[in-house]
Parts: C-alpha cells; structure tokens; sequence
C-alpha cells in the first residue's frame, strides 16, 4: 500500500471512531467498546467466567490481559444481553474495513516478534482501536499454545462438530475460516453488539 493510501486510511479511521464502554451486569466488569465501520465491538476479549472457560496457562494474571478462553458451546452463550458471538459475515465485514490488514486491529504492545527467514515486529498499530492481543488457544489435553503470538476468536459459523474462528498470527497473517473441534479447543470471544 502506498503512502498516500495509508494516510488516507488513517485518518478515515480516526475520524470515524465512535469509542465508549459497556458494564456486563452479570459480574460488574466494564470492556471498552468501538465502532468500526458500521459494527459496535467490544475492544476488548470477553473475560466473563463461565464454568469450564479457561485463563491463558491457567494463571489468573492471562485472563485480565487476554480475556478467558471458551470452547464454541460456552461461546455462542457467553455475550452479555444485548451482545452476541459474531457472524462470519461480520469478521469478513471487519476485515474489509481494515484494508484487510490485521496489523490495524493489533495491539500496539503484547505480541512477539515473528522469527521466520527476516525477523517481523509483532506488534499492531491499532488505529481502530480494537486491541486485539494474541491470547493463544488450548485443548482438551490441558495444554496451551501460542499466548504472546497468535490470537484466535470464535465466530459463530458451524459444520457438524466442526466451529470456525478467526486466526491472527504475529506475522500479521490471518486466515477467517479455519475449523476446529467444537468442545475439545478454547479460544478467546470477541461480542459484537446486536
């Protein structure tokens, strides 16, 4: 992308966010919210403990930074009344937004640097104001991978035992429709208002 086209961007970015917060009343906890584009988003991942969800290495400490890991079933109920798990559609819609850049919803902070054939920052530049953070994944086995370099968010899309999510690697790759076992794998849920 040029320089041009990139100012361009993100001034559009800037100009266009709408920022606020909403309290989950379930537990009192208040998440940062933005709008990008014409979606309202949490900007933050959900940390609302429901039995069998998970904090990144079972530390407490990973759940205030990267919210609480939940296998696809907890997913589609974890969203606070008036918010919800969002659609393919909606990720797709996202991505569009974002000149399908993933680096303009990562944190500006919390990745690490991808080490391939030339060393990558892992960091975002976050002009929408999404935040995302690279909270990892784990499954059934206990084990968990990935914290600091990839982020995945359920969406709502399923095929017989088989959910999708959206994955965003440090090297500022993301691939939308990637499936996984609906009860053996946790990831993080970013709720999208209604």
């Amino acid at each position: 992308m040029n320089k041009i086209a990139t100012l361009l961007l993100l001034c559009t970015a800037l100009f266009a966010q709408q920022k606020g917060t909403y309290t989950d009343m379930r537990d009192g906890k208040t998440y940062k919210t933005v709008k990008i584009g014409k979606q309202i988003w949490m900007a933050e991942n959900l940390n609302y403990d429901m039995k069998g969800s998970k904090c990144y290495d079972n530390e407490p400490v990973n759940c205030q930074i990267y919210g609480r890991l939940y296998d696809w079933y907890m997913a589609i109920k974890a969203c606070p009344k008036g918010w919800r798990l969002p659609t393919e559609a909606n990720f797709e819609a996202l991505m569009e937004t974002v000149n399908k850049s993933p680096k303009f919803l990562k944190a500006a902070s919390g990745w690490n640097d991808f080490k391939g054939s030339e060393e990558i920052p892992g960091n975002g530049i976050d002009i929408y104001g999404f935040s995302a953070l690279p909270g990892g994944n784990s499954w059934s086995n206990g084990r968990f991978y990935n914290g600091g370099k990839d982020g995945y968010w359920w969406h709502a899309s399923s095929y017989g035992d088989v959910a999708f999510y959206l994955h965003i690697k440090n090297n500022d790759e993301y691939t939308l429709n990637s499936g996984n076992s609906k009860n053996s794998s946790l990831y993080s849920v970013r709720c999208i208002q209604n």
